[in-house]
């Protein structure tokens, strides 16, 4: 039984949110920032871009990686992992436990591990099961980072809306993706590019983990690596029950970040949580652990977090669990102790801001979402700031893990655009999104298309900031009609520029995602059926500063529900 705590089913809330979020958006105008606006003042790169680094062999990474190849760049594909295939990698293994309260974010996903300085690279180390309480095993895991999905997951995305351009579904797949296709479907186009784990290609390097990024100052290093990026980087291998690791470093004129949105989990603030997590550490977990329902069999269960992942774990929950409370933000009030010491977690109550005591509760699952976090870039995340302050001198990427800053359309890093950022947006498809993007990078970088001044990329950056109410979690949320819009833009801006020319995504798409709805969540979005064609209205200029309307602030609440967030 599944108790709904003054919420409506979420799955069926969590596509309202989305559809009355856009049922709000205003028009847009149209100027276009790379065009009579710009046309003679245009970022200048100060020396050629041919060697770039990618972080992440997910979606994003691999098609970023196909882009930069087919324009000529030497490219570096780094991923943690022993596969490809981001998130849709599924394994068995999950993180034992999640730190209570959440941990800073520099470290939240995991701690880079430096040697001292002065250390001469590359340099090795092995260890053995008897050199400490970390097995082999926990070693591979926790360097690799198991995936925040469980065995029965699907994609909220039908197959046709999920595709890379050159490598549709076959004819009659169907439009529900178990996570075991796409993982295999990431594979098949990794091999495709060359780049799958057995294919021995010298560009990528698996269970390789970036452990820092740093820019060489001008005039500093040595005479081949000033003004470039500096990666410092681990791999794991494990023979006959022992780990070597080998740390070494490369230097790079660009660096291209796709390591997703799913990496540090986020813990809310609940008086009493913390004394009950150090209690009862194995009872209290983050979706992220999630694997099977058979564990939690005859179980009461209290789900915190009636989003995407709260609403499909409870589903799988159901025909196991005994009891299954489902809450959203902000019901529960606080965490009692039970009365005596040396108690089951059974015995303790959880307080409800209404005044109920909820008793009997065998588990806990926070599905309460992820924040951003970049472990190798610790420079370039500062949790002092508030929402809308800026920092002396280097402006942050991170501050408190809700949303990313300072960059030009959520892509490049306005201080320095040779560091990028891909796939980074919420409410999009990323399998489509991807390609612009790196499409855009290949063609910047190499001088075919021009960004901005620094100067007029903030400027259109905080008009950004404004039109979206401010530093909020939302701020990287798309959804249907933006994504759009921004689809258009990149096509306008990257078509009238030197080198390949990008497509709008197929039109049946928007009616195939209209019916997907319906036959997924049975519900039906409101407006009727999309016509067979991609949106008539004018493209919008990004971040053109015309004001958040007051409507549009009312779902801002509603919207940090939509995101999976607490």
């Amino acid at each position: 039984m599944v108790q709904l705590l003054g919420v409506i089913t979420a799955a069926i809330l969590s596509v309202y949110l989305v559809h009355a979020y856009q049922q709000s958006k205003f028009q847009l105008p149209t100027p276009n920032v790379h065009g009579s606006v710009f046309q003679d003042s245009n970022f200048d790169f100060q020396r050629n871009i041919t060697r770039v680094a990618i972080i992440g062999a997910g979606v994003g990474g691999l098609i970023s990686y196909r882009e930069l190849k087919k324009a000529g760049y030497e490219v570096r594909l780094f991923e943690r992992d022993s596969l490809p295939g981001g998130n849709w990698r599924y394994t068995e293994d999950a993180f034992p436990s999640t730190p209570y309260p959440s941990v800073p974010l520099e470290v939240a996903d995991y701690a880079p591990s430096f040697l001292p300085d002065g250390t001469d690279y590359p340099y090795e180390e092995t260890y053995s099961s008897e050199d400490g309480p970390i097995t082999a095993g926990e070693r591979i895991r926790d360097h690799n980072g198991p995936k925040p999905i469980w065995t029965s997951i699907v994609s909220n995305a039908a197959s046709p809306v999920q595709q890379i351009t050159e490598l549709p579904w076959p004819v009659g797949t169907a439009w529900e993706l178990p996570h075991a296709k796409l993982r295999a479907y990431l594979r098949a186009f990794a091999s495709y590019q060359g780049v799958n784990s057995n294919d021995e290609n010298p560009e990528v390097s698996y269970n390789t983990r970036v452990e820092r990024v740093e820019k060489i100052a001008d005039g500093e290093g040595t005479a081949e690596n000033s003004g470039k990026w500096k990666l410092t980087l681990k791999t794991l291998k494990e023979s006959k029950g022992k780990v070597t690791a080998r740390w070494w470093t490369e230097d790079f004129d660009a660096v291209i970040v796709a390591t997703g949105r799913y990496n540090a989990p986020s813990i809310p603030r609940i008086p009493g949580l913390e004394a009950w997590a150090a209690q009862w550490s194995d009872l209290i977990w983050h979706s992220r652990q999630y694997r099977r329902p058979e564990f939690f069999a005859n179980k009461t269960v209290l789900i915190a977090g009636a989003a995407t992942s709260g609403t499909e774990i409870s589903r799988d929950l159901s025909p196991y669990a005994r009891k299954i409370y489902a809450s959203s933000k902000p019901e529960i009030d606080s965490f009692v102790p039970p009365a005596a010491a040396n108690s089951s977690i059974s015995q303790g109550g959880v307080k409800l801001v209404n005044g109920t005591v909820l008793s009997g509760i065998d588990h806990i699952i926070f599905s309460t979402g992820y924040r951003y976090t970049f472990p190798f870039l610790p420079q370039y995340h500062d949790s002092s700031l508030r929402a809308n302050e800026t920092a002396k001198g280097r402006q942050p990427i991170v501050t408190d893990g809700t949303h990313l800053r300072s960059l030009y359309l959520d892509l490049f890093y306005i201080e320095d655009p040779t560091l990028a950022f891909v796939n980074m947006n919420i409410a999009m498809q990323p399998f489509v999104f991807a390609e612009y993007l790196a499409v855009a990078l290949a063609k910047v970088w190499k001088g075919d298309a021009h960004i901005p001044t620094q100067e007029n990329m903030w400027k259109l950056y905080w008009d950004h900031v404004q039109e979206r109410g401010g530093h909020i979690k939302g701020l990287q949320f798309l959804g249907e009609q933006r994504t759009e819009e921004i689809i258009r833009f990149f096509v306008r801006w990257l078509n009238t520029a030197r080198g390949r020319t990008v497509e709008l995504p197929p039109a049946i798409a928007k009616q195939v995602a209209y019916y997907y709805t319906i036959v997924r969540l049975g519900y039906t979005p409101p407006g009727g059926p999309p016509t067979n064609e991609f949106a008539s209205h004018q493209m919008a200029a990004w971040g053109t500063g015309v004001g958040l309307p007051d409507q549009e602030k009312d779902w801002r609440e509603d919207l940090s529900m939509f995101l999976d967030s607490w």
